[in-house]
Formats: C-alpha cells, structure tokens, sequence
C-alpha cells in the first residue's frame, strides 16, 4: 500500500499543488496495472493497491480539469522487466504467459512508455480522468472451451 497507493496519492498531490501554483495546466500520469480492474486471485493486497490508484486517478482527474491538469492512468499487462525474470527464465512458465496474451508475448519496456510519451504530449490533450491498458489484448482474452 505505501508503494503503489500511497505514493501515487502524495505524489499526485505535490504535483499539483505545483502545477497549481504555476499555472499553466499540466500532466500527471500514475503507472497502475491491468490489475487496477482485473482480478488476480491470491493477490487482493496488490489489487486493492491498484485499484484505488484507478479511482485515484478518475477523482483527481475530474477534481483538477477545470485547472487544465490531466490526471491518466497507464495500465501495462505483463512487461519483460525484473519483475518477471523468473517467468521469464523458465520455458514452460513464459509459454503459458504468452499463450494467455492475444498478441502472444509480453511487452517490452519501450512500449510501455511510448504510451506515456503520447499522454503527456499534445495528442492527448483531451484526456483525463481515465487509464489505458496496455496488455496485448490480455484483459479481454479467452481461454475459450
């Protein structure tokens, strides 16, 4: 919780009483997870975390429109990064992972934040108040009969 809910919430709030007193507008974007709105059983802690980054995300967002700061979620699926070595390091595991995936693989790193490079450019100066998923089509997978 101090992590994934509590810093996003004080970092949310320092930047912008900032970008309040610097007038101007601006942009926060939190880092949250397809587990902000996709349940993963033995894990309600982390879940609980990301999902009150989402709501997070949405009050701050409309809280702070009227002041041209726009508040957006990123929510990765799985990504090759440390967090998943071990998944990675084992044929059989990253196998069943990547079958789950529509789009067959984890994302790499670059994608991710590519995502965040185009929120915090002028493309998407018409959003706030939401997250986009990044995850190879994972949260609307099948395993299919």
């Amino acid at each position: 919780m101090d992590i994934n809910l509590k810093s996003a919430f004080f970092g949310t709030q320092v930047a912008a009483k900032q970008m309040l007193k610097q007038g101007g507008g601006g942009r926060i974007i939190n880092i949250t997870s397809v587990h902000e709105d996709w349940p993963m059983p033995g894990n309600t802690a982390y879940c609980l975390s990301k999902g009150g980054m989402r709501m997070l995300t949405r009050t701050a967002g409309v809280e702070l429109a009227k002041d041209n700061i726009l508040v957006v979620g990123v929510g990765p699926g799985d990504v090759a990064t440390p967090i998943n070595t071990s998944t990675m390091a084992d044929p059989t595991l990253l196998k069943r992972l990547d079958d789950a995936i529509p789009m067959g693989r984890m994302a790499q790193p670059s994608e991710i934040a590519s995502v965040v490079a185009f929120l915090a450019d002028d493309g998407a100066s018409y959003m706030t108040a939401t997250s986009v998923f990044a995850d190879g089509g994972l949260m609307h997978s099948s395993p299919g009969l």
